[in-house]
């Protein structure tokens, strides 16, 4: 663990500095995408959102994503604030999978699974910046190269995020990835955690939440796919009608943290809404919308007295995520959507926030 820290530390000092054995630098930076009085910050370490600021119903400002005030905190960071988590996100059991006969063998962070792609996922990289554009509409875009065999996955890709604000408080999320040369699962999620009283307000167990999903995919105790898909009706994760996260969360150990089956209707081009997200205090509300077939929904369990910006410390349930996605472990389970790609073909997942106040 030693050994790993002090790698992190020095890719995150050599890239800061400039130096990368004789190749082209990468610099660590922070950029601000704004229209308004509407701000997001993000940075090409793990590809990363830093802050997303808006009024509240009375016009004073919040910052209502969690995280960190400098960007070495995120380097050895295991809660994965706002990060882009891949090569594939969610859990992969036993860190092995097979692609037509070949077993592969992955790095191991979460027991005897892998989390989030491994112990160097894309949210520990040093990502390029490929254009950043202001203006009306700001956007920019990064871009990684995960080669063959990083943390056990096959093939080159080719990986692009695009964040940008698409109209006033309404910002997205828009990943792709290419396969060069073998076929390989890609499964991208964006890790951000949302508190819409503002990050240091406390606990999201008052946000009401409304999941657009009449199934979910059980898991086993150490949260991997049974396999099985299996109706929300008369369940703690039963979303369909608003309802605050607290109502029924002291039924599951923990708190939430489960694939929900999106059956909303998509539009002509695949997107569909999510979830809707209401704090009653600050007035906010938050919709999501996007093209992919599960949204995992994650209450903050394992937070756990975490110094974050401002010195504030985050405790268990002071920010829920959202992550729109493949089904977890799809590619050890053939009646899961599929989640392996082949050259030639493009993965795309596409993710739209809007905010509103009441």
């Amino acid at each position: 663990m030693a050994r790993r820290t002090l790698l992190f530390i020095s890719v995150l000092l050599l890239a800061l500095m400039g130096v990368s054995n004789g190749a082209p630098r990468k610099m660590v930076g922070i950029y601000e995408l704004k229209r308004g009085d509407f701000s997001v910050k993000v940075t090409n370490w793990g590809a990363t959102i830093l802050s997303v600021i808006l009024p509240d119903s009375k016009g004073k400002l919040n910052d209502v994503v969690l995280g960190y005030d400098k960007i070495g905190s995120y380097v050895n960071d295991t809660t994965y604030f706002g990060a882009l988590v891949g090569r594939v996100a969610n859990r992969i059991a036993d860190a092995r999978f097979s692609i037509n006969g070949t077993v592969y063998k992955l790095i191991r962070n979460d027991g005897n699974n892998t989390l989030h792609g491994g112990h160097r996922g894309f949210n520990r990289v040093i990502w390029t910046v490929k254009e950043k554009v202001d203006g009306e509409f700001p956007y920019i875009t990064f871009y990684y190269h995960s080669f063959d065999g990083e943390q056990g996955f096959p093939g080159d890709l080719d990986v692009f995020v695009t964040y940008k604000i698409d109209y006033d408080y309404v910002f997205s999320v828009s990943m792709r990835a290419v396969p060069r040369n073998k076929p390989t699962p890609v499964n991208l999620a964006q890790h951000t955690y949302w508190n819409l009283g503002g990050h240091d307000s406390g606990t999201i167990l008052k946000h009401s939440v409304q999941i657009f999903a009449s199934h979910f995919t059980p898991v086993d105790k150490n949260l991997i796919p049974t396999g099985k898909i299996a109706p929300v009706e008369g369940t703690p994760y039963d979303f369909r009608k608003p309802m605050t996260s607290a109502s029924r969360i002291d039924q599951l150990p923990g708190g939430y943290d489960i694939n929900y089956v999106l059956d909303s209707p998509t539009d002509v081009q695949g997107v569909r809404k999510v979830a809707i997200v209401e704090d009653c205090e600050s007035g906010r509300v938050l919709e999501l919308w996007a093209n992919q077939p599960g949204v995992q929904f994650y209450t903050g369990n394992f937070l756990k007295d975490e110094k974050g910006k401002g010195g504030h410390h985050y405790k268990q349930h002071d920010g829920l995520c959202l992550e729109t996605q493949d089904f977890p472990d799809a590619v050890n389970h053939p009646n899961f959507p599929r989640e392996v790609y082949s050259p030639g073909e493009v993965y795309k997942h596409y993710m739209l926030y809007k905010f509103a106040l009441k």
